[in-house]
Protein backbone atom coordinates (compact mmCIF):
# COMPACT_ATOMS: atom_id res chain seq x y z
CA UNK A 1 0.00 0.00 0.00
CA UNK A 2 1.25 3.48 -0.77
CA UNK A 3 2.36 5.46 2.28
CA UNK A 4 -0.07 8.59 1.43
CA UNK A 5 1.75 12.19 1.08
CA UNK A 6 1.22 14.84 3.90
CA UNK A 7 0.19 18.18 3.49
CA UNK A 8 0.24 21.42 5.83
CA UNK A 9 -1.59 24.67 4.85
CA UNK A 10 -1.08 27.49 7.08
CA UNK A 11 -3.93 30.25 6.13
CA UNK A 12 -3.42 33.83 6.68
CA UNK A 13 -6.46 36.75 6.89
CA UNK A 14 -9.93 36.06 5.71
CA UNK A 15 -12.63 33.31 6.16
CA UNK A 16 -12.38 33.15 2.03
CA UNK A 17 -8.92 32.26 2.47
CA UNK A 18 -10.42 29.26 5.23
CA UNK A 19 -12.95 28.34 2.60
CA UNK A 20 -10.27 28.25 -0.32
CA UNK A 21 -7.47 26.24 1.97
CA UNK A 22 -10.18 23.50 2.47
CA UNK A 23 -10.46 23.08 -1.26
CA UNK A 24 -6.83 22.92 -1.67
CA UNK A 25 -6.74 20.16 0.70
CA UNK A 26 -9.63 18.29 -1.11
CA UNK A 27 -7.79 19.16 -4.45
CA UNK A 28 -4.71 17.43 -3.64
CA UNK A 29 -6.68 14.83 -1.46
CA UNK A 30 -6.72 13.29 -5.43
CA UNK A 31 -3.04 13.59 -5.30
CA UNK A 32 -2.99 11.47 -2.55
CA UNK A 33 -2.22 13.94 0.41
CA UNK A 34 -3.64 13.81 3.43
CA UNK A 35 -3.51 16.94 5.96
CA UNK A 36 -1.34 17.17 8.83
CA UNK A 37 -1.44 19.43 11.80
CA UNK A 38 2.58 20.07 11.68
CA UNK A 39 4.75 21.69 9.18
CA UNK A 40 7.82 19.15 10.36
CA UNK A 41 5.46 16.15 9.20
CA UNK A 42 4.65 17.57 5.74
CA UNK A 43 5.45 16.50 2.30
CA UNK A 44 4.30 19.75 1.32
CA UNK A 45 3.47 22.98 2.96
CA UNK A 46 1.31 25.83 1.16
CA UNK A 47 1.58 28.80 2.77
CA UNK A 48 -2.42 30.41 1.64
CA UNK A 49 -1.94 33.94 1.71
CA UNK A 50 -3.52 37.48 2.26
CA UNK A 51 -2.98 41.11 1.15
CA UNK A 52 -5.00 43.22 2.89
CA UNK A 53 -2.52 43.85 6.15
CA UNK A 54 0.49 45.55 6.79
CA UNK A 55 3.62 44.22 4.92
CA UNK A 56 1.49 41.05 3.90
CA UNK A 57 4.23 40.17 1.76
CA UNK A 58 7.21 40.71 3.79
CA UNK A 59 5.64 38.70 6.58
CA UNK A 60 5.30 35.90 3.95
CA UNK A 61 9.40 36.08 3.14
CA UNK A 62 9.70 35.70 6.88
CA UNK A 63 7.81 32.53 7.27
CA UNK A 64 9.39 31.42 4.12
CA UNK A 65 12.62 32.15 5.39
CA UNK A 66 11.76 30.15 8.81
CA UNK A 67 10.73 26.99 6.35
CA UNK A 68 14.66 26.81 5.10
CA UNK A 69 15.74 24.47 8.20
CA UNK A 70 12.70 22.30 6.86
CA UNK A 71 13.56 21.98 3.22
CA UNK A 72 17.27 21.33 4.33
CA UNK A 73 16.24 18.52 6.17
CA UNK A 74 13.94 17.13 3.28
CA UNK A 75 15.05 17.90 0.41
CA UNK A 76 12.21 16.28 -1.12
CA UNK A 77 9.39 18.78 0.54
CA UNK A 78 7.61 21.01 -1.56
CA UNK A 79 6.66 24.38 -0.66
CA UNK A 80 4.27 26.30 -2.19
CA UNK A 81 2.58 30.06 -2.24
CA UNK A 82 -1.17 30.63 -2.62
CA UNK A 83 -3.47 33.59 -2.20
CA UNK A 84 -3.40 37.27 -2.67
CA UNK A 85 0.37 38.07 -1.85
CA UNK A 86 1.19 34.73 -4.72
CA UNK A 87 -1.31 36.99 -7.18
CA UNK A 88 0.31 40.20 -6.37
CA UNK A 89 4.35 39.04 -6.13
CA UNK A 90 3.91 36.32 -9.03
CA UNK A 91 7.15 35.47 -10.67
CA UNK A 92 9.35 37.60 -8.04
CA UNK A 93 8.39 34.99 -4.75
CA UNK A 94 10.28 32.03 -7.07
CA UNK A 95 12.89 34.31 -7.85
CA UNK A 96 13.13 36.02 -4.42
CA UNK A 97 12.94 32.83 -2.11
CA UNK A 98 14.65 29.45 -4.46
CA UNK A 99 13.27 27.44 -2.37
CA UNK A 100 9.78 27.69 -3.11
CA UNK A 101 8.48 25.44 -6.33
CA UNK A 102 5.10 26.48 -6.75
CA UNK A 103 3.28 29.93 -6.92
CA UNK A 104 -0.13 30.00 -7.39
CA UNK A 105 -3.35 32.72 -7.34
CA UNK A 106 -6.86 32.14 -5.60
CA UNK A 107 -8.28 32.01 -9.19
CA UNK A 108 -6.36 29.14 -10.04
CA UNK A 109 -6.11 26.69 -7.10
CA UNK A 110 -8.01 24.30 -8.76
CA UNK A 111 -4.99 23.59 -11.03
CA UNK A 112 -2.81 22.38 -7.90
CA UNK A 113 -2.12 19.08 -8.38
CA UNK A 114 -1.37 19.73 -11.68
CA UNK A 115 1.18 22.53 -10.58
CA UNK A 116 2.16 20.02 -7.87
CA UNK A 117 3.22 17.22 -10.41
CA UNK A 118 5.00 20.01 -12.11
CA UNK A 119 7.08 20.88 -8.94
CA UNK A 120 7.29 17.04 -8.17
CA UNK A 121 9.15 16.44 -11.06
CA UNK A 122 11.75 18.96 -10.27
CA UNK A 123 10.52 22.24 -12.45
CA UNK A 124 9.37 25.44 -10.50
CA UNK A 125 5.83 25.83 -11.31
CA UNK A 126 3.53 29.30 -11.57
CA UNK A 127 0.01 29.96 -12.19
CA UNK A 128 -1.58 33.33 -11.28
CA UNK A 129 -3.62 33.72 -14.34
CA UNK A 130 -7.14 34.50 -13.96
CA UNK A 131 -8.40 31.40 -15.59
CA UNK A 132 -12.04 31.34 -18.42
CA UNK A 133 -13.18 27.85 -16.58
CA UNK A 134 -14.36 28.26 -12.97
CA UNK A 135 -12.55 27.23 -10.76
CA UNK A 136 -15.65 25.05 -8.73
CA UNK A 137 -16.49 23.29 -11.76
CA UNK A 138 -13.45 21.78 -11.85
CA UNK A 139 -12.73 20.85 -8.27
CA UNK A 140 -15.84 18.60 -8.57
CA UNK A 141 -17.53 17.29 -5.55
CA UNK A 142 -16.36 17.36 -2.16
CA UNK A 143 -15.56 14.22 0.28
CA UNK A 144 -18.07 12.97 1.90
CA UNK A 145 -16.41 13.10 5.25
CA UNK A 146 -18.33 13.98 8.48
CA UNK A 147 -17.47 17.66 9.39
CA UNK A 148 -17.98 20.44 12.49
CA UNK A 149 -21.61 22.09 12.80
CA UNK A 150 -20.25 25.21 10.74
CA UNK A 151 -18.71 25.85 7.30
CA UNK A 152 -17.96 28.66 5.28
CA UNK A 153 -19.34 28.92 1.39
CA UNK A 154 -17.78 31.16 -1.05
CA UNK A 155 -20.78 32.25 -3.36
CA UNK A 156 -19.18 35.88 -5.03
CA UNK A 157 -15.32 36.38 -5.71
CA UNK A 158 -13.96 40.07 -6.57
CA UNK A 159 -14.77 43.49 -6.27
CA UNK A 160 -15.57 45.82 -8.75
CA UNK A 161 -15.66 48.54 -6.12
CA UNK A 162 -12.00 50.18 -6.20
CA UNK A 163 -11.11 51.23 -2.91
CA UNK A 164 -8.38 53.80 -2.87
CA UNK A 165 -6.94 51.83 -0.34
CA UNK A 166 -7.75 47.86 -1.37
CA UNK A 167 -5.71 45.66 -3.47
CA UNK A 168 -8.61 42.93 -3.45
CA UNK A 169 -9.77 44.34 -7.21
CA UNK A 170 -6.19 43.62 -8.58
CA UNK A 171 -5.94 40.29 -6.53
CA UNK A 172 -9.20 38.32 -6.85
CA UNK A 173 -10.48 40.00 -9.65
CA UNK A 174 -14.00 41.35 -11.04
CA UNK A 175 -17.29 40.72 -9.24
CA UNK A 176 -18.32 36.90 -10.44
CA UNK A 177 -21.29 34.95 -8.55
CA UNK A 178 -21.33 31.07 -9.01
CA UNK A 179 -25.09 29.55 -10.48
CA UNK A 180 -27.30 29.48 -7.17
CA UNK A 181 -27.96 25.43 -7.78
CA UNK A 182 -24.37 24.39 -7.42
CA UNK A 183 -24.78 26.50 -3.88
CA UNK A 184 -27.74 25.13 -2.82
CA UNK A 185 -26.05 21.47 -4.24
CA UNK A 186 -23.07 21.92 -2.36
CA UNK A 187 -25.01 23.23 0.58
CA UNK A 188 -27.19 19.64 0.89
CA UNK A 189 -23.65 18.20 0.94
CA UNK A 190 -22.88 20.06 4.08
CA UNK A 191 -25.98 19.59 5.62
CA UNK A 192 -25.44 15.98 5.15
CA UNK A 193 -22.09 15.98 6.53
CA UNK A 194 -23.68 17.25 9.92
CA UNK A 195 -23.32 21.09 9.25
CA UNK A 196 -26.30 23.39 10.98
CA UNK A 197 -24.85 26.61 10.30
CA UNK A 198 -23.36 27.73 6.79
CA UNK A 199 -21.38 31.36 6.52
CA UNK A 200 -22.05 32.64 3.17
CA UNK A 201 -18.65 34.47 1.74
CA UNK A 202 -17.61 36.90 -0.95
CA UNK A 203 -15.04 39.86 -1.12
CA UNK A 204 -18.35 41.90 -1.77
CA UNK A 205 -21.14 39.27 -0.91
CA UNK A 206 -24.48 41.35 -1.02
CA UNK A 207 -23.21 42.25 -4.54
CA UNK A 208 -23.97 38.51 -5.25
CA UNK A 209 -26.23 38.01 -8.26
CA UNK A 210 -26.25 34.72 -9.56
CA UNK A 211 -27.67 32.43 -12.02
CA UNK A 212 -30.84 30.94 -11.05
CA UNK A 213 -33.70 28.35 -12.41
CA UNK A 214 -35.88 31.12 -13.42
CA UNK A 215 -33.73 33.89 -14.09
CA UNK A 216 -30.77 35.92 -11.89
CA UNK A 217 -30.83 35.51 -7.70
CA UNK A 218 -29.63 38.22 -5.51
CA UNK A 219 -28.58 37.36 -2.18
CA UNK A 220 -32.02 37.52 -0.67
CA UNK A 221 -33.22 35.25 -2.72
CA UNK A 222 -30.34 32.96 -2.21
CA UNK A 223 -31.06 33.00 1.34
CA UNK A 224 -34.25 32.32 1.36
CA UNK A 225 -34.12 28.98 -0.67
CA UNK A 226 -31.31 27.90 1.33
CA UNK A 227 -33.20 28.22 4.92
CA UNK A 228 -35.56 25.42 2.69
CA UNK A 229 -32.68 22.86 3.16
CA UNK A 230 -33.49 20.60 5.97
CA UNK A 231 -31.39 20.61 9.01
CA UNK A 232 -29.98 23.31 7.54
CA UNK A 233 -30.73 25.69 10.90
CA UNK A 234 -28.23 29.14 10.09
CA UNK A 235 -27.22 31.57 8.08
CA UNK A 236 -24.83 34.27 7.72
CA UNK A 237 -22.84 36.20 5.45
CA UNK A 238 -19.67 38.42 5.18
CA UNK A 239 -18.39 40.61 3.89
CA UNK A 240 -21.09 43.07 2.65
CA UNK A 241 -20.67 46.84 0.90
CA UNK A 242 -23.07 49.94 2.39
CA UNK A 243 -24.15 50.23 -1.83
CA UNK A 244 -25.25 46.86 -2.39
CA UNK A 245 -27.72 46.48 0.94
CA UNK A 246 -30.76 45.99 -1.57
CA UNK A 247 -34.19 46.69 0.36
CA UNK A 248 -35.18 42.28 0.01
CA UNK A 249 -31.81 41.59 1.85
CA UNK A 250 -32.59 44.02 4.30
CA UNK A 251 -36.51 42.44 4.31
CA UNK A 252 -34.60 39.19 4.85
CA UNK A 253 -33.32 40.00 8.22
CA UNK A 254 -36.93 40.27 9.63
CA UNK A 255 -38.99 37.41 8.31
CA UNK A 256 -36.02 34.46 7.86
CA UNK A 257 -35.99 33.48 10.77
CA UNK A 258 -32.73 30.90 9.48
CA UNK A 259 -30.74 34.26 9.07
CA UNK A 260 -28.88 35.61 12.28
CA UNK A 261 -29.36 38.46 13.66
CA UNK A 262 -25.73 39.52 13.36
CA UNK A 263 -24.43 41.89 10.41
CA UNK A 264 -21.17 43.01 9.43
CA UNK A 265 -21.24 46.29 7.23
CA UNK A 266 -17.99 48.20 6.70
CA UNK A 267 -18.03 51.80 6.53
CA UNK A 268 -14.39 52.86 6.74
CA UNK A 269 -14.68 56.59 8.02
CA UNK A 270 -17.73 59.05 9.33
CA UNK A 271 -15.77 62.00 7.21
CA UNK A 272 -17.49 62.48 3.75
CA UNK A 273 -14.66 64.33 2.35
CA UNK A 274 -12.48 61.19 3.54
CA UNK A 275 -15.43 58.25 2.10
CA UNK A 276 -14.92 60.33 -1.37
CA UNK A 277 -11.49 60.17 -1.05
CA UNK A 278 -11.37 56.36 -0.53
CA UNK A 279 -13.89 55.95 -3.54
CA UNK A 280 -16.43 54.60 -1.32
CA UNK A 281 -19.44 56.22 -3.14
CA UNK A 282 -21.45 56.90 0.14
CA UNK A 283 -22.08 59.58 2.62
CA UNK A 284 -21.75 59.21 6.26
CA UNK A 285 -25.20 60.12 5.95
CA UNK A 286 -26.69 56.78 3.75
CA UNK A 287 -25.01 54.74 5.73
CA UNK A 288 -26.55 55.98 9.01
CA UNK A 289 -29.90 55.75 7.59
CA UNK A 290 -29.42 52.43 6.09
CA UNK A 291 -28.63 50.84 9.65
CA UNK A 292 -31.80 52.68 10.55
CA UNK A 293 -33.64 50.52 7.94
CA UNK A 294 -31.76 47.21 8.90
CA UNK A 295 -32.51 47.71 12.83
CA UNK A 296 -36.26 48.57 11.62
CA UNK A 297 -36.14 45.19 10.09
CA UNK A 298 -34.50 43.20 12.75
CA UNK A 299 -34.14 45.57 16.08
CA UNK A 300 -31.83 43.43 17.84
CA UNK A 301 -29.78 42.87 15.21
CA UNK A 302 -25.94 42.81 16.33
CA UNK A 303 -24.01 45.51 13.76
CA UNK A 304 -20.53 44.93 13.10
CA UNK A 305 -18.20 46.86 11.31
CA UNK A 306 -14.45 48.31 9.94
CA UNK A 307 -12.52 51.25 10.12
CA UNK A 308 -9.28 52.86 8.56
CA UNK A 309 -7.67 55.59 11.02
CA UNK A 310 -5.06 57.97 9.62
CA UNK A 311 -5.99 57.81 5.96
CA UNK A 312 -3.78 60.29 3.56
CA UNK A 313 -5.46 63.44 4.20
CA UNK A 314 -7.59 62.89 7.53
CA UNK A 315 -7.84 65.63 9.66
CA UNK A 316 -8.35 66.19 13.47
CA UNK A 317 -11.88 67.04 12.18
CA UNK A 318 -12.30 63.88 9.89
CA UNK A 319 -10.95 61.50 13.18
CA UNK A 320 -13.80 63.34 15.12
CA UNK A 321 -16.76 62.81 12.45
CA UNK A 322 -15.90 59.04 12.61
CA UNK A 323 -16.04 59.12 15.84
CA UNK A 324 -19.38 60.48 16.14
CA UNK A 325 -20.82 57.98 13.56
CA UNK A 326 -19.30 55.53 16.20
CA UNK A 327 -21.19 57.03 19.01
CA UNK A 328 -24.31 56.95 16.75
CA UNK A 329 -24.58 53.79 15.39
CA UNK A 330 -23.27 51.73 18.98
CA UNK A 331 -21.31 48.85 17.34
CA UNK A 332 -21.61 45.27 18.92
CA UNK A 333 -18.42 44.29 17.67
CA UNK A 334 -15.62 45.63 15.06
CA UNK A 335 -12.28 45.87 13.53
CA UNK A 336 -10.05 49.18 13.51
CA UNK A 337 -6.87 49.80 11.74
CA UNK A 338 -4.26 52.53 11.22
CA UNK A 339 -4.11 52.87 7.25
CA UNK A 340 -0.88 51.20 5.57
CA UNK A 341 -0.02 51.75 2.00
CA UNK A 342 -0.89 48.79 -0.56
CA UNK A 343 1.33 49.23 -3.68
CA UNK A 344 -0.42 49.43 -6.79
CA UNK A 345 -3.53 51.07 -5.46
CA UNK A 346 -4.71 54.99 -5.33
CA UNK A 347 -3.83 55.96 -2.12
CA UNK A 348 -0.19 54.52 -1.49
CA UNK A 349 0.90 57.13 -3.97
CA UNK A 350 -0.39 60.18 -1.88
CA UNK A 351 1.55 61.95 1.61
CA UNK A 352 1.10 59.75 4.54
CA UNK A 353 0.35 61.23 7.98
CA UNK A 354 2.59 60.52 10.76
CA UNK A 355 2.79 57.05 12.49
CA UNK A 356 2.48 58.67 16.08
CA UNK A 357 -1.03 60.64 14.63
CA UNK A 358 -1.91 57.36 13.44
CA UNK A 359 -1.16 55.36 16.62
CA UNK A 360 -3.21 58.17 18.99
CA UNK A 361 -6.24 58.19 16.81
CA UNK A 362 -6.59 54.06 16.60
CA UNK A 363 -6.35 54.07 20.49
CA UNK A 364 -8.80 56.49 20.76
CA UNK A 365 -11.29 55.04 18.38
CA UNK A 366 -10.60 51.21 19.98
CA UNK A 367 -11.39 52.46 23.50
CA UNK A 368 -14.53 53.44 22.27
CA UNK A 369 -15.08 50.60 20.10
CA UNK A 370 -14.66 48.22 23.25
CA UNK A 371 -16.62 50.16 25.08
CA UNK A 372 -19.51 49.89 23.32
CA UNK A 373 -18.76 45.71 22.85
CA UNK A 374 -18.59 45.57 26.32
CA UNK A 375 -21.92 47.14 26.90
CA UNK A 376 -23.52 44.76 23.97
CA UNK A 377 -22.28 42.06 25.84
CA UNK A 378 -23.51 43.04 29.57
CA UNK A 379 -26.85 43.78 27.86
CA UNK A 380 -27.19 40.47 27.05
CA UNK A 381 -27.12 39.29 30.62
CA UNK A 382 -30.56 38.01 31.78
CA UNK A 383 -31.65 37.21 27.75
CA UNK A 384 -32.31 33.64 26.81
CA UNK A 385 -30.30 33.05 23.12
CA UNK A 386 -29.47 30.31 20.64
CA UNK A 387 -25.96 28.90 21.43
CA UNK A 388 -24.84 26.42 18.81
CA UNK A 389 -21.91 24.66 20.86
CA UNK A 390 -18.73 23.56 18.44
CA UNK A 391 -15.91 22.84 21.29
CA UNK A 392 -14.74 21.62 24.29
CA UNK A 393 -13.91 24.68 26.71
CA UNK A 394 -10.77 25.38 28.60
CA UNK A 395 -12.05 24.13 32.29
CA UNK A 396 -13.22 20.64 32.73
CA UNK A 397 -16.96 20.12 31.92
CA UNK A 398 -17.38 23.19 29.91
CA UNK A 399 -18.48 23.38 26.44
CA UNK A 400 -18.41 27.12 23.86
CA UNK A 401 -20.27 27.63 20.89
CA UNK A 402 -21.52 31.05 19.49
CA UNK A 403 -24.75 32.90 20.17
CA UNK A 404 -27.29 33.63 17.57
CA UNK A 405 -25.32 37.38 17.84
CA UNK A 406 -21.86 35.52 17.11
CA UNK A 407 -21.10 36.03 20.72
CA UNK A 408 -18.67 33.14 22.37
CA UNK A 409 -20.83 31.60 24.90
CA UNK A 410 -19.51 29.46 27.42
CA UNK A 411 -21.50 26.78 30.09
CA UNK A 412 -21.23 23.68 32.40
CA UNK A 413 -22.77 21.04 29.98
CA UNK A 414 -21.74 17.31 28.56
CA UNK A 415 -19.79 16.70 25.57
CA UNK A 416 -23.23 15.23 24.30
CA UNK A 417 -24.26 18.82 23.45
CA UNK A 418 -21.04 19.78 20.78
CA UNK A 419 -22.56 19.99 17.27
CA UNK A 420 -25.98 20.68 18.57
CA UNK A 421 -28.15 24.32 19.50
CA UNK A 422 -29.42 24.70 22.84
CA UNK A 423 -31.52 27.90 24.43
CA UNK A 424 -29.34 29.51 26.99
CA UNK A 425 -29.75 31.85 29.73
CA UNK A 426 -26.99 34.39 29.76
CA UNK A 427 -25.94 34.94 33.42
CA UNK A 428 -22.33 36.82 33.49
CA UNK A 429 -20.11 38.25 30.91
CA UNK A 430 -16.24 39.39 30.47
CA UNK A 431 -15.00 41.49 27.29
CA UNK A 432 -15.01 38.95 24.72
CA UNK A 433 -17.49 36.13 25.94
CA UNK A 434 -20.64 35.20 27.73
CA UNK A 435 -21.32 32.96 30.65
CA UNK A 436 -24.69 30.59 30.28
CA UNK A 437 -26.66 27.77 31.73
CA UNK A 438 -28.88 25.69 29.76
CA UNK A 439 -32.45 27.30 29.78
CA UNK A 440 -34.61 24.70 31.26
CA UNK A 441 -37.22 23.05 29.01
Amino acid sequence: MTTPRKLFIKTYGCQMNVYDSERMAEALGASGYVTTDTPEAADMIVLNTCHIREKAAEKVYSELGRLKALKAANPDLKIGVAGCVAQAEGAEILRRQPLVDLVVGPQSYHRLPELEARARSGAKALDTDFPEEDKFDRLGGRPKAARGPTAFLTVQEGCDKFCAFCVVPYTRGAEASRPAARILDEARDLVDRGVLEITLLGQNVNAYHGEGPDGTWGLARLIRELARIKGLERLRYTTSHPNDMEDDLIAAHGDCPELMPYLHLPVQSGSDRILKAMNRKHTAEDYLALIGRIRAARPDILISGDFIVGFPGETDADFEATMALVREVRYGQCYSFKYSPRPGTPAAERDQLPEDVKSDRLARLQALLNAQQEEAQRAMVGRTVGVLFEKPGRMPGQIVGKSDHLQAVHVEAGADWLGRIARVEITATSPNSLAGRLAAG
